[in-house]
Formats: structure tokens, sequence, C-alpha cells
């Protein structure tokens, strides 16, 4: 089917939204085990102490401990607001930070961080001018801040208005519950709530809610193959990702055909669609690829075309760079759950 459409809809047993692009599952996400705290999440929480050498606070959570990485203004033993940043990985406390944000489908309200701006992925001048008036007129005070994202480029005026007053006053009111024992405050978004917010190119008649629409869409098919580490790549060729304790690890196949000229073609290829690869199976971290044999003076090239794939793609990610033994390393922000292990109902030993 052409066009793009959000399917919403449940995998196993989770509930899941999945992002389909002209018949093509480009992006998934499945809700996370109960015992685990969605990202997002906004807590009470009480700052124990700070952690000498390692440049963050110990945190107690209603239901275990948490970290936070900086903590600016914590003092041993008092109660602070922490939001969720990611998944934990086994093992290890929830990662939190002290920098609260509050994302809506048309802004971000930072609370702490005076200001109003507009995302710089709009670059349009006069719907900038436009937005600027409409905060403006809104007369809104400078604390919290407030960015407007960008779907509010083409969202009709009194659905920004309404999305940030509604943002706001959720702001507000966690806010005043800053006093008292360690508590959930908010839950972090689900599926179809992250799905509302983040995939906001897709129109309203283009959300499919019905049970079993996975499957009359064609998306069950397409999520079923990510049992499989192998996608195969466009012009030939194969990449197999693999997920191991310490990091994910990529391989890259030319498919028997040997020559540097056709490890090139076949590495450009696996630039385009590991992005995608790694999305929709919720991996991040660190990311260590083994590229098929190409010329040097084809780097540069190559690296291009990496950062052109992951400028499309919604997970933070950077480049580290390549190593002494000629592998690729990336470093990508563990904000989803990796599919095998919301599958599987709780987080791998």
């Amino acid at each position: 089917m052409k066009g793009s459409q959000i399917l919403i809809d449940t995998w196993r047993g989770r509930p899941a939204a999945a992002l389909m692009r002209d018949g093509v599952l480009d992006d998934l996400l499945v809700d996370a085990p109960e015992h685990l705290p969605r990202p997002g999440a906004i807590y009470r929480g009480r700052a124990e102490r700070a952690l000498k050498g390692q440049g963050g606070w110990a945190v107690t959570l209603p239901d275990g401990p948490g970290y936070v990485r900086g903590g600016d203004g914590l003092s041993p033993g008092a109660p602070a607001l922490f939001q969720v940043t990611g998944f934990p990985e086994p093992g290890k406390p929830v990662p939190l930070t002290n920098r609260i944000l509050f994302k809506s489908r048309y802004c971000i309200v930072t609370p702490g961080a005076p200001g109003a701006n507009i995302s710089r992925s709009i670059k349009d001048e006069e719907t900038r001018v436009a937005l600027r008036a409409l905060l403006a007129d809104m007369d809104l005070p400078d604390d919290p801040g407030v960015i407007l994202r960008s779907a509010a480029a083409t969202a009709p005026e009194d659905e920004i208005a309404a999305d940030l007053v509604e943002t706001r006053d959720l702001a507000a009111a966690i806010a005043a519950e800053r006093q008292g024992a360690p508590e959930l405050l908010l839950d972090g978004p689900g599926p179809d709530m992250l799905a509302w917010r983040d995939w906001s190119d897709v129109a309203a008649h283009d959300v499919v809610t019905t049970a079993g629409c996975f499957d009359s869409h064609g998306a069950a098919e397409q999520i079923a193959a990510l049992d499989s580490p192998r996608t195969d790549l466009a012009g030939g060729g194969h990449i197999y990702v693999e997920p191991t304790r310490a990091f994910v690890a990529v391989d890259v196949n030319t498919g028997g055909t040997a020559g540097l000229a056709v490890g090139l073609k076949v590495n450009i290829a696996a630039a385009r669609a590991l992005p995608r690869a790694l999305r929709l199976r919720g991996l991040g971290g660190q990311v260590v690829i083994d590229f098929a044999p190409m010329p040097k003076k084809e780097r540069r090239g190559f690296e291009q075309a990496l950062r052109a794939a992951l400028r499309t793609c919604p997970v933070e990610t950077a480049l580290v760079g390549w190593t002494p033994l000629g592998h690729f390393e990336l470093s990508r922000k563990r904000e989803r759950l990796p599919l095998v292990q919301a599958m599987a109902g709780e987080a791998a030993e």
C-alpha cells in the first residue's frame, strides 16, 4: 500500500504500534514488561549520595535504585523530581535525569530552562514568524520554557495552543508534587501515545486501531522476520545484527561476490539499511560494524552516506569512528527495550 500508516495493535500479547511506509515496516514500538519503568516516566525520588569518580548520584525510587548523571542541585536525603531517560541494563539502576521535560505532539515544556524556541527543523521563515507570533499572543511566562516541535509547522494554531496549555498545566501539577516519599508521579508514554506524539507526519485518518490490523495490513509477517538477525540489502548482500552483553555486533556480507568496488557498494547499502535494522529491534548502546573490504580512500564518502541515513532516524546516534582493526563504531542512545527482551517479558540476564 502506498503512503504512510500507523497501526495500533498487540504483538505476542504486548501493546504495540507499527509505522508502515509504502507497505514496508519502518518503525516499531512494543510496550515494556510491567516491572520496567517506561522512558519519560517522572518520579519523586530521594537523592542518596554523590558517587565520586562516576560524576553522578545514587537515587532511591519507589521500586528500586536509580542513577542520575550530573545531578546539579541535589542534596543527600532530600526529595527531588527525576525522569527516566532509558531502559536499565540488566542488573543496573534505572537511568535518570533531574532536568525534567514534558514532551507532547506539538511542544516540549522545559521547567528551569526559560525561553520560547522553535525547532530548527522548521526552515520556512514565514512559518517561523507565524509561530513566534502565536507564542507572543499567548503571552506565556518565561519559565517554564517551551520549544515548538516540527509537527507545529503544519498544525492549526488552535491545536498548538491547546496542546501547549495542557502540557504546561501538567508540568505545573507535577512541580507541585516535589515533596514527599518516593512515588511514581507520571507514567511514561505507551506505544499508542508515542505513535501519536512522534509519528506526527501521518494523518489521523491513516491511523488504524482495529484488532488484528498487524495481520491485515502486512506488518505481522515483517515483525516476525525480526526474529532472524539477517537483513537483506537492496542490490545484493546482507547484514547480520546480533546483540551481545557488551555491544551490538553488525556483520556486512557481500553475498559471495568479491572485489573492493563491490564491497563499497554493499557497505553503502548497509549504511542506509542499518538505522532501520537497529530501531526495529530496539537496539542501542555501543554498535560495532564489520564492513566488507573497500578502498580506504572511499571511507569519507561512506561516512557521508551513514550520516545521511542517521539524520532520518529518531534515535540519537553518534559516529565514533574507525578502530585499528578496521571496524566502525557507533554510540546509540538506549531509549528502547531490545525487542527480544520485550517479547521475553523480562530483561535478559
